[in-house]
């Protein structure tokens, strides 16, 4: 599923809470996801509610970290993207947090055509990585960091052959079965 609600029950009309996600047949959830920080406003604790609430209720969270083209051209990119991964594994013992798959997802390349380089998000990766060997200790080197953020046919594979890229995180272009047929398949 695309999103939970932060809390586990209670009378939050449209909202999906963790478990009935779980009972619906759903196995991985996205929080954080660039969309819900930005247009719906979730903070850096709702997100970190939202990926314990999966864990307990059996999904996989999909924690999304990115920066806005303002921080990126700032020079925050790792700051902003370290700050939204600590917190979001923040109340998570070590065991747990391995658990968790994370999406580097630059806000400023979501659905605007432009993408990091394989060099920029390698780099974002390996800050990543370097982060999750202190939260979740040797459980970091097996925790898949994807990249998402206008993926399409003609950067999947480069992206993919970059260090520290796991996978993807394919938004728009999975939306085409011919293109995405294609990325698969490459």
């Amino acid at each position: 599923v695309q999103n939970i609600h932060h809390e586990p029950s209670g009378a939050f009309t449209g909202e999906t809470s963790a478990g009935m996600a779980r009972d619906a047949g759903a196995r991985l959830v996205l929080v954080g996801h660039s969309e819900r920080r930005h247009v719906f406003g979730e903070t850096d604790e709702q997100t970190a509610k939202k990926v314990a609430l999966a864990l307990q209720a059996g999904l996989i969270p999909m924690l999304c970290v990115g920066e806005t083209l303002d921080e990126r051209e700032a020079g925050q990119t790792e700051e902003v993207v370290l700050r939204q991964l600590r917190a979001g594994l923040g109340a998570l013992e070590p065991s747990q947090a391995g658990h968790v798959l994370i999406a580097y997802e630059p806000v400023w390349a979501i659905g605007t055509g432009r993408t990091a380089t394989p060099e920029d998000a390698s780099r974002v990766h390996a800050a990543i990585r370097s982060a999750l060997r202190q939260h979740a200790g040797d459980r970091a080197a097996v925790m898949p960091i994807l990249y998402g953020g206008s993926v399409n046919r003609g950067n999947a594979k480069l992206l993919l052959a970059a260090p520290d890229i796991d996978g993807l995180l394919v938004g728009g272009a999975s939306l085409d079965a011919g293109n995405w047929a294609a990325i698969v398949q490459d």
